[in-house]
């Protein structure tokens, strides 16, 4: 069979990236910041990004010959792509249980949503922010709650040693502080 009969992308009726992993039978957690942040990026793409592209392609189509057509091409490209990610983040977005890290009750401990500095075995310190799954990119600093480190830190107190599972072997680490932001 010619190229020209074949799908360009065979990945043109999936519903985009895999799903990140939760551990079994577990909700998809997330901040208020992160279900807002999911919900600003899903309005954008249906009511600026979307229709901009959709009338961008209307427009190539009117010019005649598509095949040799890149606004055409492009821009069908385009709306998969946008349509997959609007797919994706519906999907996330009805599955996530939020939780607000600034109605916490018990600060002693480790739990979703708190800021924890921690000494790793060599001393040095580190700040992680305990998040869902879904905003692991938003800060430097943010860590998935099914991450290793995120796991064996969770109900942890502050002077607590606590082990962590790395590549490298067990590494010990001490906790140091924990803040639950109000954001």
């Amino acid at each position: 069979m010619s190229k020209a009969f074949t799908k360009e992308d065979d990945r043109d009726d999936d519903d985009g990236p895999a799903l990140p992993p939760l551990p079994g039978g577990s909700r998809n957690l997330i901040t208020p910041a992160g279900w807002q942040a999911l919900q600003d990026e899903l309005k954008h793409l249906l009511r600026v990004e979307r229709p901009k592209v959709v009338e961008t392609v209307s427009w190539a189509a009117g010019n005649g010959d598509r095949s040799e057509n890149g606004d055409y091409i492009y821009g069908k490209r385009r709306l998969r792509e946008i349509d997959r990610r609007i797919r994706f983040l519906t999907k996330r977005l009805e599955i996530a249980q939020i939780v607000d890290p600034a109605r916490q009750t018990n600060r002693d401990q480790v739990f979703f949503g708190a800021r924890v500095t921690y000494a790793d075995g060599d001393g040095a310190e580190r700040v992680v922010r305990i998040v869902g799954v879904d905003e692991t990119g938003r800060g430097a600093d943010h860590i998935a709650w099914v991450a290793p480190v995120a796991r064996s830190i969770l109900k942890a107190r502050v002077g607590d040693l606590v082990d962590v599972r790395t590549p490298k072997g067990v590494e010990q680490l001490e906790i140091l502080k924990i803040e639950y932001p109000d954001a």
